[in-house]
């Protein structure tokens, strides 16, 4: 399966969902705002989620400071 995140194209094995995009990506408990093809995908469906190859992502990762 192709993804495009962030501009970048990776290549992933299966199919996966958003949650286990997160995880796969090693971004689990950090605070993550994914766009999937122009639109937000909220937290609460990321695991119902499922990806498909072409999808084009967006991620921002919030980052605490001062």
């Amino acid at each position: 399966m192709q993804l495009s995140i962030n501009g970048e194209a990776k290549a992933f094995a299966a199919p996966l969902t958003v949650s286990e995009l997160i995880q796969v990506l090693e971004l689990t408990g950090k605070r993550v705002a994914i766009e999937r093809n122009g639109e937000i995908v909220p937290r609460s469906t990321h695991a119902a989620t499922q990806l498909v190859d072409g999808d084009v992502l967006e991620m921002v990762v919030a980052v605490g400071g001062g």
